[in-house]
């Protein structure tokens, strides 16, 4: 909560812009299918790549806001900023993929990826790639 407060106005701004799409999309998630949010998130037009500091941006303020959110999961994430770049005309895709390895329970991990970059979700290694979900 210190680092809250030492923000400057505009990061404060942004992080409660997160916050606000964070809790929508979990809610969503909650109360919706996958794919009805999915379409919610890219229904706006995204065709321009971002800048890495933009990049970086929307990775923290996401990452930050999470930890406010109960289960806001990767997939949570991902979405979320996925909205968030779309909103400033930026295009990206969510990538889902399950864990590779021999274990009785598949683990699902979903990464939020702009021009190459992975945005959120962490390293892609260890993972096979089943599907991406772009936006428009």
């Amino acid at each position: 909560m210190r680092r809250v407060l030492s923000l400057s106005g505009s990061e404060m701004i942004f992080l409660a812009r997160c916050l606000l799409v964070v809790t929508a999309v979990r809610l969503g998630l909650t109360l919706l299918s996958y794919n009805r949010v999915r379409s919610l998130v890219t229904r706006l037009e995204a065709r321009q790549c971002a800048s890495m500091g933009e990049l970086r941006r929307v990775a923290w303020g996401v990452a930050a806001a999470a930890r406010f959110v109960p289960r806001a999961t990767c997939l949570t994430q991902a979405l979320s900023g996925q909205y968030i770049l779309a909103r400033q005309g930026n295009a990206s895709k969510i990538r889902i993929g399950i864990e590779r390895g021999t274990g009785e329970h598949l683990k699902a991990h979903a990464w939020l990826v702009s021009d190459n970059h992975v945005v959120l979700g962490g390293s892609i290694d260890g993972f096979a790639h089943l599907v991406d979900h772009g936006s428009r």
